[in-house]
Order: structure tokens, then C-alpha cells, then sequence
């Protein structure tokens, strides 16, 4: 029973220059969606680092949304959050593989992301990872964005040459 399991979590990164996460939130389920962006947001205060906040319609949209902004604004990390509740069709599947590929592909091509999309079977169960008091998913997801913005300052910039996505990459370190 996963309630009863510990799991360990690293310590958040300290950082020596200013960092800038921006977290595209998916409010599909408002109330969910508050509670991750609520975890989000004090975890980047807690590591001294800035959230900016944009919404998009769906979970489908988050990576174009990071994609965007990562060739098109000054961000060092990205915070992918949002809720898919398994319903009566195959478009559960669709919008969770989907979205968690795009978002896989972006992170290999540079981006430093952390994925907060809940995928879960019943609203109980989105309640419970969403709380910021609970699992804090959405917390855990800022703090994964930071680890890998500390990786990319540490080994010099987050992306050299081209990328998967065949566009040039530039210094998002």
C-alpha cells in the first residue's frame, strides 16, 4: 500500500544567480489545479526562485505551451501542471500519453521540466496528490525543474548545437 511506503526526497538546490521557472497550469479541475500551482509556488519561494504563472486550456496543451516559451522567453525551468481523471473513453489514454511524451521529448531536447500532470482514476485520489499538505505533487514537480536547472548551471548551459526538435538551442542555463 503506497500510504505506508517512505520515499526519499532531495534536498532543493541552492542557487548563486537569480532562476526563473514559469508553471503552465492546465485548470481543467480549478480546485486541483489551485492546490498544485499552491505546492508550486512554495517550494520555488522556499529555494528563492521565481513562478510565473500561465494558464492553457488542457493537459494537451501544456508542452506546446513550455515549447513556446522556451524559444521565445527568458525561463531557466518549467513546471507542467494539471489534472486527467480517467473517464468513460480511450481519450483518458490519449491526453496522458501524449502529454507526458511531449513533454519527455522537450526535457531531452533541454528543457528543464518538471511534470506535475496528475493521472489518476478518481477525484480522490487527484485530491490527495494535489494537496499541498498531502503528496504535494505539484511542490514536487517545481522541485524537479529546479534539480535540473541545478544540473544545467553545473555542467555549464542546459543545451548545446541542435536539439531532437531539429531547432537551435541556446543557453537556458
Amino acid at each position: 500500500m503506497a500510504a505506508s511506503e517512505t520515499h526519499h526526497t532531495l534536498p532543493l538546490p541552492g542557487f548563486d544567480a537569480p532562476v526563473r521557472l514559469l508553471a503552465v497550469v492546465a485548470p481543467y479541475y480549478k480546485d486541483i489545479a489551485d492546490a498544485l500551482v499552491a505546492g508550486a509556488r512554495a517550494t520555488a519561494e522556499a529555494a528563492g526562485a521565481e513562478l510565473d504563472i500561465v494558464e492553457v486550456p488542457g493537459a494537451l496543451e501544456i508542452p506546446t505551451a513550455v515549447r513556446l516559451a522556451h524559444g521565445m522567453a527568458d525561463y531557466h525551468g518549467y513546471v507542467a501542471l494539471g489534472c486527467v481523471i480517467r473517464g468513460e473513453t480511450t481519450h483518458y489514454d490519449t491526453v496522458c500519453n501524449d502529454s507526458s511524451r511531449a513533454l519527455t521529448l522537450l526535457g531531452l531536447d533541454g528543457a528543464c521540466i518538471g511534470n506535475g500532470i496528475l493521472t489518476v482514476e478518481n477525484r480522490d485520489q487527484a485530491v490527495v496528490r494535489a494537496d499541498p499538505q498531502g503528496q504535494n505533487k505539484g511542490g514536487g514537480a517545481a522541485a524537479a525543474a529546479l534539480h535540473l536547472v541545478a544540473l544545467s548551471r553545473k555542467w555549464g548551459r542546459a543545451t548545446k548545437g541542435i536539439g531532437f526538435l531539429g531547432a537551435k538551442t541556446g543557453d537556458k542555463g
